[in-house]
């Protein structure tokens, strides 16, 4: 298991990607600027500049919710580790009362239900990691692992591993200056992008909401419009170096029908015990990136 540097469990989460990109940006150098603009728990962008591949990194979330947990990792680190550590179980302190572990996990639901909509409420922002953290597959609108009655092998607290938490939070809050921190639509993104970013020297990675489960796994979704103009502006920047993946549906290859470089490949996938395994997505590129498969060990075929 790839050590991961994001506090947040992801469904279809993509640092297992992070060799592909590291090996893309070392063939497209230079790289200085590393963005995701559908950043979710951004693994990859953390493992960059915690290996200094890059200088900064621009992490965008349009999910009011999840921007506010990155937002006080930056802002507020020790209080939000405070809060953490006063949590009455864990991994490590593991405890035997239902009761106690569901009702807490209530309230945070209750809590994150009034704040989601608001950026930087500290409040909501713990309750977004707590439920990530305890909720199955890390999905939000979820419920907890090991159900309401606790009475699989799982617990709730299972993959509540405060020390660890702890040490990515601090690690996170450090490299601050290094971090550009953004809440806004992609599409109002790409325009600041352009406005305000060296073609030459960055490298975007595009991974939107899946075309067809992204309702039901993100806040944040888009409506087929929604990722028709999205397309529209991706091909768009085509004097950037940037990469896409998207889920295998055919309005996708259709409204990417324009760009060359585009492929299948396998990538593991855990959002759903029924259907954990590898499944088969898809990649498109910019005519600016110099793509190599050397290894190939996601299966890419040129489509």
């Amino acid at each position: 298991m790839p050590k991961i540097e994001s506090p947040f469990r992801y469904p279809g989460g993509k640092t297992q990607f992070y060799d592909f990109v590291f090996s893309l940006i070392q063939l497209n150098h230079p790289v200085k600027t590393y963005i995701e603009p559908f950043a979710g728990g951004a693994g990859i962008p953390l493992k960059l500049i915690k290996n200094n591949v890059v200088d900064n990194i621009w992490i965008n979330d349009f999910d009011p919710s999840i921007y506010s947990v990155w937002y006080h990792i930056l802002n507020s680190p020790k209080l939000l580790i405070s809060k953490l550590i006063e949590l009455p179980f864990s991994y490590k302190n593991r405890i035997d009362d239902t009761e106690l572990l569901i009702n807490f996990w209530r309230k945070q639901k209750e809590i994150y239900l009034k704040e989601k909509n608001n950026p930087v409420s500290f409040d909501g922002a713990f309750a977004t990691l707590f439920l990530n953290r305890t909720n199955r597959s890390g999905i939000i609108s979820g419920g907890p692992i090991g159900g309401y009655h606790q009475t699989s092998n799982t617990k709730l607290y299972d993959r509540l591993n405060i020390d660890a938490l702890v040490k990515k939070i601090k690690f996170i809050s450090s490299n601050k200056n290094r971090i550009n921190l953004t809440n806004i639509d992609a599409i109002e993104l790409i325009k600041e992008i352009r406005r305000s970013t060296d073609k030459d020297n960055s490298f975007i990675f595009f991974d939107p909401p899946y075309y067809y489960q992204g309702k039901n796994l993100y806040f944040s979704s888009l409506d087929h419009h929604g990722h028709e103009k999205l397309a529209k502006n991706i091909i768009e920047l085509s004097d950037y170096k940037w990469i896409l993946t998207y889920d295998n549906a055919k309005p996708i290859l259709d409204f990417y029908n324009t760009v060359q470089q585009k492929y299948l490949y396998s990538l593991n996938y855990t959002a759903n015990n029924k259907n954990r395994g590898k499944k088969e997505e898809l990649f498109f590129s910019s005519p600016k990136v110099n793509l190599e498969f050397s290894e190939n060990k996601y299966n890419f075929i040129k489509i």
